[in-house]
Parts: C-alpha cells; structure tokens; sequence
C-alpha cells in the first residue's frame, strides 16, 4: 500500500484569490459565470469559466496538487510520450508560458477521493464533474507587461466508465509543488477530517495566510467575504455570520486553536505540520 499523503504544496495565488472558490447554492452554477482579477504580488490574474467554482472543486484540486508532490511527472516543453504531448497541448499555454514546465498526475477517481476523504462518490461521478469544471477555467497572467496565458490544469481518461486519470497542473502550481517558487502549505489529513463546505473555503484561505505555528486575527466578516465575497442584505449577513461561526467551530475539531477576542474578531493558530 502506497503511504498516505500529507501535505499538499499549493500556489499561493490559486488558494488566496477572493471569490475563485466560493460557496454556492443550487443553481447557481448556471446563473453565473467565474471572471475575477487578482492582484499578487507583481502578478495579475485573470481567471476566467464558464461556471463559478465551489468547495467541491477546492477539494478535488487541492487533491491533485497533494498528489502531484510524491507521484507528479514534469511535462518539458517538447513531451516524449502522446499523453504528454496532449495534456500539454490542452494546458494552452501561451507566450511567455510556452516552455515552462508542467507536472503530470496519473492516477484514478477512487484514489483521488481516497485522498480527499470523498468517501461517498465510489463511482467518481461528482469527481470527474469537478475535474472538467476545472478544466474550463483559463488564466491570464500579467507581469511586468507582458503577459501568458494557460488553463488552470488539463484532462485526459480513456473512456467516458474509465477510472484512470489523467491531469497536468499548470506551471504556476508546478512551480510552488517543485518548490521553486513559494506555496502554501495544507495539511491533507486537516482536509479529510472537514465536513462543511464553508469549513474547506475557510481553512484553504487560512492556510494561505497563517503558517503553521502561528496565529493571526481576523474578523467575522472577513471570514464570511472568503465563503461568500459579494455584498448581501442584512437578513442574508446574518445567516452568513452564523454559518461562518459553524465553520470556525469546525477548525476547533481538527485542531486549531480559536479564541474570541472582542466583538466578532477571532485570534485563530494553526497547528504544526509533522514532516
């Protein structure tokens, strides 16, 4: 038996970007659409789908890029075999992405889910719905003028029963995965332990703004902006608010440290990472 996956190696830019994964309600898939500018650092992203992304498809891709640490095969510019040439070409990278590398996930749907602790999709189906979901979304970067573009990750599987897997992660998260550039660091048995859906929007956002270690303050409504980053009445606010709460007690549960400290503000530390 393979060793369990611990930690997952994240690209700070795809965990933190406001509103990239959000909670949703039904329907709202086909309501909306995803177009969302993010500032990071000296870098613009541009993130663009045809359906907004969820906790659901947080999980699956925090799953993939978990997996790629261990397992992951770097794609170079000019792949040897068809899967590489393909995947790479479905990645789209363009300009200045053209020749940077990307990493390569071969795995199954039961696998992924084992890893993500998705214990109750057997067949795959919500996974593989996620995947393609993911696959539609294209990034713009911008730095320094120049930009490129390239999909958030690509997909292949033999056939539409297939349980094998095929998925090449773009060069930002390569990058952070490979450990030449920075990532955020997130516990993958934190991941498998979560229930609530506003609990996994919280704890990724959080994992990329607290080392493991210390703690940092934040308010209420912050919290709420991470699961829901639109304006809202005052009735909606306040179930947001009580949901938000649910989700903070639920860190409690696999081991954060959350203390309130003054009216709606939380003092929240997370816990350290074993190697």
């Amino acid at each position: 038996m393979k060793p369990e996956i611990k930690f997952a190696l994240h690209d700070p830019a795809h965990c933190l970007a406001p509103g990239l994964f959000r909670s949703l309600q039904r329907g709202e898939r086909r309501a909306r659409k995803l177009d969302l500018r993010y500032q990071h650092g000296d870098r613009l992203f541009h993130f663009r789908g045809p359906e907004p992304l969820g906790a659901d498809d947080l999980r699956v891709l925090q799953g993939l890029v978990a997996m790629a640490g261990p397992r992951g095969k770097t794609i170079g510019a000019a792949p040897k075999t068809e899967y590489g040439q393909q995947l790479r070409t479905l990645l789209a990278l363009r300009h200045d992405a053209e020749d940077e590398e990307a990493l390569l996930v071969k795995t199954s749907y039961g696998a992924l889910a084992r890893v993500i602790g998705y214990l109750d999709d057997d067949d795959g189906r919500g996974i593989r719905k996620c995947v393609q979901r993911l696959w539609t979304v294209t990034i713009w970067v911008e730095l320094n003028g120049k930009g490129r573009g390239l999909q958030l990750l690509s997909s292949l599987a033999s056939d539409d029963v297939s349980e094998k897997l095929q998925v090449a992660l773009n060069p930002h998260i390569t990058k952070a995965i490979l450990g030449h550039s920075q990532h955020v660091r997130i516990c993958m048995e934190e991941v498998r332990l979560l229930k609530g859906d506003i609990a996994r929007l919280l704890h990724q956002r959080l994992c990329g703004w607290i080392n493991p270690g210390p703690s940092r303050k934040v308010g209420l409504h912050t919290l709420c902006e991470y699961a829901w980053p639109e304006p809202a009445t005052p009735s909606t606010l306040k179930k947001r608010r009580y949901r938000a709460r649910g989700a903070v007690a639920e860190l409690r549960l696999i081991g954060w440290t959350v203390e309130e400290c003054g009216r709606e503000y939380f003092n929240i530390k997370r816990p350290n990472i074993p190697a």
